[in-house]
């Protein structure tokens, strides 16, 4: 109104209390659109848009590494789990254009997951040595918290990473960790326990079809690391609340069945003799051993029985 009057005081006034209050909600949308649309040469819009837009661009993903480096990094629980909600929620609600930024944002996920690695494996063996020597029940401790820290960073970049569908290769990295693998069973589960719940959500991921990794991959993942998962279930059962037994047992059944038949069997009676010996502390596989049965002793007959017929018709 003040443009169409060529009332520039008002104008001024207008953009000096713009200027100093919020902008709160939609709010700021009707500002942008009311400052953009102004035709004048008011010397107090462009200080004014510097509030939804920097003078100087900036790469998203170099504020987005440095984002993740300090919450992965962060020593106070509470604020370091409510910032981890926030991200995760915020990523999800915007993705980077494929213009090269999101591939960028990518390699800097991917880069905060090996250093966690690194950190982690650090850790194992800290753990391990420290379960063989005269260690104080404090340096104990702390180790434990350290290693329950690495393994909540790894789930939570593993959960960006496959809300990107960026996560085939965050499967690759952990099927590969062949130290912590041998290290695993020589670290108290009390300490450990919280490594497999980062197993546990790739098998989910894969049984819904949310990452796809290449067979091998596949296979290396259940040939590493199902028998450490199968160790420590009655723990993640019993002392993580959300840990959802049923979910986990779908995606391993589903995982395993997406491999050729000798895999299969191999991984079932491997998971058979341990089923047999500690029953429900063991994830129940029943359903993907039913199939694998199916598959190997039903299948063959009844497509023998199809070409005797055909043959006789």
């Amino acid at each position: 109104v003040g443009e169409a009057l060529g009332f520039n005081a008002g104008i001024r006034s207008c953009l000096e209390f713009l200027e100093a209050v919020p902008w709160v909600g939609e709010e700021e949308d009707k500002v942008v659109t009311s400052l953009q649309g102004l035709q004048v040469d008011a010397r107090g819009v462009t200080p004014l848009l510097r509030r939804v837009s920097p003078e100087i661009t900036t790469t998203p993903s170099g504020i987005l590494s440095h984002i993740l480096d300090l919450v992965v990094k962060g020593n106070e629980e509470k604020g370091r789990r409510e910032m981890k909600t926030l991200i995760l929620k915020l990523l999800k609600e915007y993705k980077f254009p494929n213009n090269g930024t999101a591939d960028v944002c990518n390699e800097n996920l991917y880069s905060s997951c090996r250093s966690c690695l690194d950190a982690l494996l650090l850790l194992f063996n800290q753990a391990a040595e420290a379960r063989s020597t005269d260690t104080t029940a404090y340096s104990k401790e702390s180790i434990a918290k350290q290693i329950a820290l690495q393994a909540d960073n790894l789930l939570w970049l593993a959960e960006i990473l496959i809300d990107r569908q960026a996560g085939d290769e965050f499967v690759h990295l952990w099927s590969s960790q062949n130290e912590l693998v041998m290290l695993h069973p020589k670290i108290p589960i009390v300490s450990r326990h919280l490594v497999s719940c980062v197993t546990a959500r790739l098998f989910v991921a894969i049984g819904r079809g949310e990452v796809l990794p290449s067979k091998d991959t596949r296979f290396l993942l259940l040939d590493k690391w199902l028998q450490p998962l199968i160790d420590d279930y009655s723990w993640l059962l019993h002392a993580c609340r959300s840990f959802d037994g049923k979910l986990v047992e779908e995606g391993i059944g589903r995982t395993i069945s997406t491999l050729p038949l000798e895999n299969q069997q191999s991984i079932l009676l491997a998971w058979l003799g341990s089923f047999l010996k500690i029953g429900d502390n063991c994830p129940n596989l029943q359903h993907a051993f039913e199939v694998w049965w199916r598959r190997t002793f039903v299948r063959p007959f009844s497509e023998e029985q199809q070409c005797l017929l055909e043959s006789s018709s």
